[in-house]
């Protein structure tokens, strides 16, 4: 395991593993707080040279040599000696100086430390309401709460800095300087490694829990909510390859608002406390959920390992967006079946759920483990395991209207079924991966961004997903939208690059 580590650390930082070895025993193998350390302190050894003791160490010199009378005739004189390294008072003094700067060497023993500048906070900042008692009560309740927030600004602990909200005159440089409390200025791959695990400040919202709910009401707007664990890696990973890609960050600016809180974040503690209460468990991070802001019903959940990649994301995040509506003339899907009782380790329990585990234990009866954390979206799938009269039938989960009856010459029939498709070779900036949804499953098939939307029938109609499907008149269906359309719209004009499609047949 700690091989493992030194690993990771030498992979990142570029340093020896010597060295590397120094900062983790010196952070107990805490790799974050290693790495924060390794930059903040330029990189330097913890360790010097070894020093020749002075005279005051207790350890004699040549000239004090004592020689002893022995029976045997070896009189060489007899030395002490000397450390081969620092005794721990001036590693501590040496380590001081690295990170602080400040004065502790032997030269500067004499110093005295400089009195602390006078500094100078605002309580309510410029542009406040003085006259309403309540918009000031905001404000400095706003300002507590950021005072409130554990931690201090680092490279894997970035602050909201002002100009990267309000997009003010300084450089990029310089607001992630103030986002990472100077870390970033430390060196050049500190300065990388700060904008590669940059938070996605320009699609984030500030607003608090409840300011959200009300603003997703107005603009019907889903909330995605992401709650980071700054010690567990992986929700850093999330920052670097996630919410970085393109197509996952303009999907969410134009149908959600986008909460992502530190789980020692006061403004989360609503969250926490009703959908998230396996907050102190590493286990169940990353976490990514869809709320309802209407009823407050958590919709959707990526929740623990294994972490989820840009492409399977955005692809979901479209299917969901398929599946469900913020309109009120549409229903969405329901569940459809009980959740699934899974036993639960016990390293990854709450104490809430132990003290359960406990008392059942304690009076006979099974030990059974708390829920896990289980996707709702899941449970409006199947019907395999509802029982009794009030067993759930398969509903279509979005009302459409009836289709008039074709007529001889309808878009569909005029579309030739004998043209199977051949995908071209993968090359990201003329093609695309498109993932089809049928009632059995799903495919995925790679197309041309320019294909005409025609292609995708042509496939479908000469090489069906079902079997039993062929010759079945079909819809296809992509945020709403029906497809038959924009049969000769290209597929990058129609939005469906790493889209996903709905297959709907049409049986009488």
């Amino acid at each position: 395991m700690d091989n493992d580590v030194v690993a990771q650390f030498t992979e990142i930082t570029g340093s020896t593993p010597e060295l590397a070895i120094q900062y983790l025993q010196i952070t107990e193998f805490q790799i974050e707080q290693a790495m924060q350390l390794y930059f903040e302190s330029g990189g330097a050894p913890l360790t010097g040279e070894p020093s020749r003791p002075s005279h005051r160490s207790g350890i004699p010199d040549d000239s004090e040599v004592v020689n002893i009378d022995s029976d045997t005739d070896d009189d060489t004189p007899r030395h002490i000696a000397p450390p081969t390294f620092d005794d721990d008072e001036a590693m501590a003094r040496r380590l001081q100086e690295q990170i602080y700067g400040g004065p502790g060497g032997a030269d500067n023993e004499d110093e005295v430390r400089a009195p602390l500048a006078r500094t100078t906070e605002t309580l309510v900042g410029p542009g406040a309401d003085y006259d309403s008692g309540e918009d000031m009560h905001a404000n400095i309740l706003s300002q507590l709460r950021a005072r409130g927030r554990p931690g201090r600004a680092g490279i894997f602990n970035q602050q909201e800095s002002s100009s990267i909200w309000t997009g003010g005159n300084e450089s990029r440089r310089e607001a992630l300087s103030a986002a990472t409390g100077g870390a970033s200025e430390a060196s050049s791959k500190s300065n990388m490694l700060a904008e590669m695990y940059r938070p996605p400040f320009e699609i984030m919202s500030r607003l608090p829990w409840d300011v959200a709910r009300e603003e997703g009401k107005d603009t019907e707007k889903w909330l995605l909510v992401n709650i980071q664990d700054a010690s567990v890696f992986d929700c850093q990973v999330l920052n670097r390859d996630l919410w970085k890609d393109h197509g996952v960050q303009d999907t969410v600016k134009e149908h959600f608002i986008f909460l992502q809180y530190s789980k020692d974040d006061p403004r989360a503690s609503s969250y926490l406390q009703y959908y998230f209460q396996g907050s102190d468990v590493s286990d169940n991070y990353p976490h990514i959920a869809i709320v309802d802001p209407r009823t407050g019903e958590q919709m959707k959940i990526w929740s623990g390992p294994p972490l989820v990649k840009a492409a399977d994301f955005l692809m979901q995040l479209h299917e969901f967006l398929d599946r469900y509506s913020l309109n009120h003339n549409v229903r969405n899907p329901v569940a459809k079946r009980k959740s699934d009782k899974k036993d639960k380790n016990i390293d990854a329990m709450t104490e809430e759920e132990m003290m359960e585990m406990a008392m059942r234990n304690s009076l006979g009866a099974a030990a059974e483990a708390g829920p896990t954390v289980e996707d709702p979206d899941d449970l409006t799938r199947s019907t395999d395991n509802v029982k009794g009269k009030g067993r759930a039938t398969e509903e279509e989960d979005v009302v459409m209207e009836e289709p008039e009856p074709a007529a001889e010459a309808s878009p569909f029939a005029s579309i030739p079924s004998d043209q199977p498709h051949t995908e071209p070779a993968a090359d990201p900036a003329t093609t695309t991966r498109i993932q089809f949804r049928h009632p059995s499953g799903r495919v995925i098939r790679r197309f041309s961004l320019t294909d005409p939307v025609q292609r995708i029938y042509e496939w479908l109609k000469a090489d069906p997903p079902l079997e039993d499907k062929a010759g079945v008149e079909f819809d296809l269906n992509s945020m709403g939208r029906n497809l038959i359309d924009q049969l000769s719209t290209s597929i990058a004009d129609a939005g469906l690059k790493n889209g996903t499609v709905m297959i709907g047949y049409l049986e009488e």
